[in-house]
């Protein structure tokens, strides 16, 4: 007999991930890597002398 789910495997429910990242993290460091851009982007041929 068939199994209810078609053969079909849910992977969600079998892999749990060790990292966790909140999502307030991922704006904080992507206002970081802004900023540093901008930096850059600003100081950067001057004190890189590129």
């Amino acid at each position: 007999m068939p199994s209810g789910m078609g053969g079909l495997m849910r992977y969600f429910d079998e892999y749990k991930s060790k990292i966790r990242i909140k999502p307030g993290h991922i704006i904080i460091m992507t206002f970081v890597v802004m900023v540093i851009m901008i930096f850059l982007y600003s100081y950067g041929y001057s004190i890189l002398g590129i």
